[in-house]
């Protein structure tokens, strides 16, 4: 079997262990396993629920149901042209996900710009958040500054040449320099998958709209550091600490700083830590649910 089979046999397998629903009438994709407290999962950039792939089944072990949205424009979800794709708008998205799977209360485990998604779904509906976990991510978005690797994707005409040059060939590079620690947690088939769900059928249309639509304004900065601070629910951090995008000295200290003497945790990772420190995140994950 082919590279590019092996990749289609896996991208079925993860479709089968999840399902669609239609949400303001955009076919969505959900990752969907095991029974207990809901875990709602939202993946960052470039990448899609197939990132909590590992973390979910972990979860499930434990007693726990992951459900990992595919935000539209990524994964297998639909990449309407007209969707407003802001971080506020994926916000509303998600409450009315979670509204539409009779979903009363979720723990957040929230990565990249899933991050401040999450912290808005949570600003608007602080009732029904239990507790958030934070993997490597950015919190002040007024002053955020994109790591070099990912600012040509903000610009027209050079975004979607850098989108052009992300392949199956280059994305391993990126994987290995900044995605992961030990290169052998990830096939080069798993790593063919994320490329396959990057482009599908829009070639990366939607994913450039998300890179050139941050939202860096004070208001909602304001809205993600309230729902970060709320006392109502508990919070954590968990770190891939050899991260190169999004550092700890940078952005991890962030967090901290707005809610300081909560638990963190340091994981010997980069920044897709899901891949290699999965039942790590499950445990801690686990451990601020009881």
């Amino acid at each position: 079997m082919s590279t590019e089979a092996k990749a289609e046999a896996l991208i079925r397998q993860h479709e089968s262990n999840g399902k669609y629903i239609s949400i303001d009438g955009i076919k969505t994709f959900y990752l969907d396993t095991g029974k207990g407290p809901v875990v709602f999962c939202i993946h960052g950039v470039p990448t899609s629920s197939f990132l909590y792939r590992k973390v979910a089944f972990a979860l499930q072990g434990r007693g726990l149901r992951a459900v990992a949205i595919d935000l539209p424009g990524l994964g297998l979800s639909e990449r309407p042209e007209n969707f407003n794709y802001i971080f506020s708008n994926f916000g509303n998205f998600c409450n009315r996900f979670i509204d539409e799977l009779k979903i009363t209360e979720v723990h957040l485990l929230l990565h990249d710009i899933g991050t401040p998604i999450g912290l808005s779904m949570a600003d608007s509906n602080p009732h029904r958040i239990k507790s958030i976990t934070v993997l490597n991510s950015m919190l002040d978005l007024e002053h955020f500054v994109k790591p070099l690797p990912m600012r040509p994707f903000e610009k027209p005409v050079l975004g979607e040449a850098a989108l052009a040059m992300l392949t199956t060939i280059t994305f391993p590079l990126l994987m290995n320099n900044a995605g992961v620690v030990n290169n052998d947690v990830i096939s080069k088939e798993e790593m063919d998958v994320y490329i396959h769900l990057l482009k599908k059928e829009d070639g990366g249309k939607a994913f450039l709209k998300i890179m050139r639509n941050f939202e860096p304004t004070k208001e909602f900065t304001q809205a993600c550091y309230k729902a970060w601070q709320n006392p109502a629910y508990p919070v954590q951090l968990i770190w891939g600490e050899k991260d190169p995008f999004l550092t700890w000295e940078e952005k991890g200290t962030e967090f901290l700083e707005a809610r300081p003497e909560i638990p963190v945790t340091k994981v010997e990772s980069k920044h897709f830590l899901q891949e290699e420190a999965y039942e790590i995140i499950a445990a801690k994950v686990k451990e601020i649910s009881l």
